[in-house]
């Protein structure tokens, strides 16, 4: 199949992160096994969803070092959006391709699947790799359960693509994602006896309140990269719920907050504002109220921020392939952290414009899927 009916197959799985992403899977494994590839599936803790890792191997026969081709299944609700088509189903109109995760990024997976053919009969002295995903768009949960796999196997790589929607042009970096689950317990009274209680709603609102004041220390203060189009740490609240009647003094409220750092700022530096705050002033104000009065902060899923090596070789190359010598930088996060964690250089060049990405009518342009043809198969003559 060519790289439009490969995304119009993958548009019609709803792999929605609350979904399983299976049948997608295992649609493209069974692919790859009439090609004569064995893909491995590496299934999540609860076995409904999987990762799937292939090996186009050289020449020779070797499975190590050569470039991986990554991209995540799952995509992102359609709840509550006005679209002009169904979601699931690929709808051409005015050259563009129309469906949820045609941009983000089924449209990377197709072209990388429709072309294993033209790659398995180029001469390659090194493997290609395919890396699909699951629930990358709910904290990269999925990824990290696939790179443990091939870290404890001794797997290698000497570089990655991550196909995120870029309009194929290289990005270098982009910020880390740190979300946090924050549970305010304080005692339940009447409302009309308002000191006999430990309102846990407003007590939740002077953290949220210290957070925003440490988000607008990094807007005023910095550090700053201007390369980016947010050129410093942001921190947000973006979830609340609390309290159960109107006239009733909560004892619980919980509340989710996420920051994304530059790199070089670490996940617990920033983390340490917060707890600082919690434990310093709010928890000993609260426990003047209620003595068993807690704040418990999970710590949520997460992805390192990425910052390329221009001296890399992977850089080089897709720098050359693309004639695109720009300095890109990006607010929003991908896998690629993961995999320059595991030692895996590794640069974010995709199909698809990032504005597209989330909205109803999400597309992704013809002429940008046959851009990324065009790169990967000169990724594959590279080798």
């Amino acid at each position: 199949m060519n790289t439009r009916s490969w995304l119009e197959k993958l548009v019609a799985f709803d792999t929605t992160s609350r979904n399983s992403n299976l049948a997608l899977i295992e649609t493209v494994r069974d692919a790859l096994a009439l090609q004569g590839l064995k893909a491995e599936l590496i299934h999540s803790p609860e076995g409904d969803k999987a990762n799937l890792f292939a090996t186009l191997p050289a020449d020779d026969g070797s499975t190590q070092g050569g470039i991986v081709l990554s991209g995540h299944t799952d995509v992102v609700p359609v709840d509550g959006q006005n679209w002009d088509s169904d979601p699931f189903s690929l709808t051409e109109k005015e050259g563009r391709l129309y469906g949820r995760g045609s941009a983000d990024m089924k449209g990377f997976i197709a072209a990388s699947v429709a072309l294993v053919p033209e790659f398995l009969a180029m001469p390659r002295k090194k493997p290609i790799h395919l890396a699909l995903s699951y629930d990358e768009e709910v904290g990269c949960a999925g990824a990290p359960v696939m790179l443990r796999a091939l870290k404890a196997r001794g797997q290698q790589a000497d570089g990655c693509v991550v196909g995120e929607p870029t309009s194929m042009q290289v990005v270098v970096a982009h910020k880390g994602i740190n979300l946090y689950r924050c549970k305010v317990h304080g005692k339940a009274a009447h409302s009309s006896l308002t000191p006999k209680g430990c309102n846990a709603i407003e007590y939740a609102a002077r953290l949220i309140c210290h957070i925003r004041d440490v988000a607008d220390q990094f807007k005023a203060n910095g550090p700053y990269d201007e390369f980016y189009d947010v050129p410093f740490t942001t921190m947000t609240t973006n979830q609340i719920s609390g309290g159960i009647a109107v006239n009733t003094i909560p004892e619980l409220c919980e509340f989710n907050y996420e920051f994304r750092n530059l790199p070089g700022m670490t996940a617990e530096s920033i983390q340490a504002k917060v707890q600082s705050y919690v434990t310093g002033e709010l928890l000993p104000r609260m426990r003047r109220e209620f003595a068993d009065a807690r704040i418990d902060i999970e710590t949520g899923p997460a992805a390192p921020a990425l910052e390329a090596s221009e001296q890399a070789a992977i850089t080089a190359l897709v720098r050359a392939l693309t004639a695109d010598q720009a300095t890109r930088k990006v607010a929003y996060g991908t896998e690629a952290g993961l995999f320059q964690n595991l030692g895996i250089p590794t640069v974010v060049c995709g199909p698809g414009n990032i504005e597209q990405a989330h909205k109803p009518n999400e597309f992704v342009e013809i002429s940008q899927l046959e851009a990324c043809e065009r790169f990967l198969r000169k990724l594959g003559q590279s080798l």
